[in-house]
């Protein structure tokens, strides 16, 4: 058997971690205890927003690499919102590979870095459904509304 990998040992840590110490506004788990790479999210609609009280289920899937690289974030939920793609991908800085921008609308230091953990990633998601970027929308009607 294969000794596991820094992206599984970490992602195991950050698995415990939550369980241990849970945050509010959001709850995290495996989709299936046999593949730590697979996340379900689920997110509680930050109060006083177009999403108070809702519940917002996603998948967060991290690539072989993490934390080198960032994971994705799908709301299955559906979701209405300036920087959600239509098939629900989230769009924002910290999920955007390191390094500059090639189109220029974010600094370096807006994108992931490795110091970014679950709980980060998806307490800057719930301040995205607190305050919209509309001036790089991935949803350009939701950023009309």
């Amino acid at each position: 058997m294969a000794a596991p990998s820094q992206a599984s040992l970490l992602l195991q840590k950050q698995l415990k971690d939550l369980n241990k110490n849970p945050v509010d506004g959001f709850s995290a788990g495996l989709v299936d205890d046999s593949n730590l790479f697979e996340w379900s999210v689920t997110i509680i609609g930050p109060p006083d927003t177009l999403y108070d009280g809702g519940y917002f289920n996603a998948i967060m899937s991290f690539p072989p690499n993490y934390p080198n690289s960032p994971p994705t974030v799908r709301f299955t939920s559906e979701m209405w919102h300036p920087n959600v793609y239509p098939d629900g991908r989230v769009c924002i800085s910290i999920l955007h590979a390191p390094g500059d921008d090639p189109n220029g609308y974010e600094l370096a230091s807006e994108r992931w870095t490795p110091v970014h953990t679950v709980e980060s990633i998806v307490l800057s998601i719930i301040s995205m459904l607190s305050s919209p970027n509309d001036e790089s929308p991935a949803n350009v009607e939701a950023a009309k509304d």
